[in-house]
């Protein structure tokens, strides 16, 4: 049975969450309430904790008997949080990072999909920081299902009541298919630049962060797939459930690939590998003036290209990072490798591509292109690019069974 947690904070609208709970249930969902201390005030625990069959929790230091975390074990189990309904404060922490009570130190412990329903009066709604903590969630992958205009517990009219529990259960359910549509897939991911050094202090490489190749790992992970992240020099912290793998030239990540490509059912490409190296490693520091006699540049592997000759029914994903001609370069890359989808983006645009959270990329397919993005965060673009994967992974399904 799947199994989600249902977050539930202090707002007047905490009455709907009796029908949202039964909903779930018809559905076979089991739930596991979690109640702020303020939501409390409202509704008792024991009439949520009836109705789920599960014990609402609401203190974190409640149960000082287990042997588990309650949390952290919790927060495997589920496919799904739901907070509903959210308020103003619950958000505000969430984008806060702030780990207060038991339900914003489980926000902070869970993998999985998460779906807020706001509620709250509409000054509080379109209230800047509100709407700058909503847009803050959105960036790191988190889904809302946004509030409706109606009559509020203020006696006026206005945005901010919490939506239809149906609306609420279809938005969760199309979240709960997605945590599970890549389990038993396992990936191969590339991110970050790669290093070519000259001598122990000079190096040849490119401003990529990595970011792309890091939300692209969170996304398929969130999705049920198993991830390998090959990873040349970056100052992120790699996603916990990953098999990272560290590297600092190209040579050693086409190694690396190469090792687990055969194991391996997508492959994507994120990282922005060096095309050339220094055909001499020093191993003290060059001096200034021996410099223009010591540095000749030679190629280094070309990794998609030596993937192509052993692809089979794997599905690879390569990226384009140009300042020009974007369309026609992207579209010869991926000839040329035989790739399954290509992600263009145009570097040279402010705000976007290299050490940005941001990125504005077309993604074409083998009929073409498929669609282009406007701005938005790297983790967005990243759920785009697996529900392309997916509908990849759909195709030659049916094909199969043709």
């Amino acid at each position: 049975m799947v199994k989600i947690a249902l977050g539930v904070s202090s707002s007047i609208s905490i009455y709907k969450v009796c029908d949202v709970i039964r909903r779930f249930q018809e559905k076979k969902i089991q739930v596991q309430v979690i109640m702020t201390k303020n939501a409390t005030h409202f509704i008792s625990p024991l009439l949520f904790s009836a109705l789920s069959g599960q014990k609402a929790l609401v203190n974190p230091f409640e149960d000082d008997s287990s042997t588990t975390i309650a949390h952290v074990s919790l927060a495997k189990e589920i496919s799904l949080f739901v907070i509903a309904p959210a308020t103003a404060n619950i958000i505000g922490k969430f984008a806060s990072g702030i780990a207060d009570d038991f339900l914003s130190t489980f926000f902070q412990s869970v993998r999985c999909p998460v779906l807020i329903a706001p509620a709250m009066n509409e000054v509080m709604y379109f209230h800047r920081p509100t709407q700058a903590n909503i847009q803050k969630l959105k960036a790191l992958g988190v889904k809302f299902v946004e509030p409706e205009k109606g009559y509020l517990a203020c006696q006026e009219e206005g945005w901010g009541r919490l939506a239809a529990p149906e609306k609420i259960i279809k938005e969760a359910l199309k979240l709960v298919k997605k945590s599970k549509s890549l389990t038993g897939k396992t990936l191969l991911i590339t991110a970050g630049p790669t290093q070519e050094y000259l001598d122990p202090v000079r190096f040849l490489s490119n401003s990529s962060s990595g970011k792309m190749g890091y939300e692209l790992t969170e996304e398929a992970l969130s999705r049920g797939a198993k991830v390998i992240l090959v990873s040349g020099p970056t100052q992120i912290l790699p996603p916990l459930k990953a098999e990272l793998k560290k590297v600092k030239t190209a040579e050693e990540m086409e190694k690396e690939v190469q090792k687990n490509f055969p194991d391996v059912d997508i492959v994507i490409m994120a990282a922005a590998v060096s095309d050339f190296r220094f055909s001499k490693v020093s191993p003290q520091k060059i001096k200034k003036q021996e410099l223009a006699k010591k540095v000749e540049l030679v190629k280094t592997p070309d990794i998609l290209v030596e993937l192509k000759q052993k692809k089979g029914n794997k599905i690879i994903v390569g990226f384009a990072a140009e300042t020009e001609n974007l369309v026609d370069n992207a579209l010869k890359k991926m000839k040329e490798k035989e790739l399954d989808l290509i992600v263009a983006n145009d570097i040279s645009k402010e705000g976007v591509g290299f050490e940005s959270d941001y990125n504005q990329v077309s993604i074409f397919g083998q009929k073409g292109k498929i669609c282009q993005t406007e701005k938005m965060s790297k983790r967005e673009i990243s759920e785009i690019i697996f529900d392309k994967i997916e509908d990849i992974i759909g195709e030659k399904s049916r094909k199969s069974h043709q």
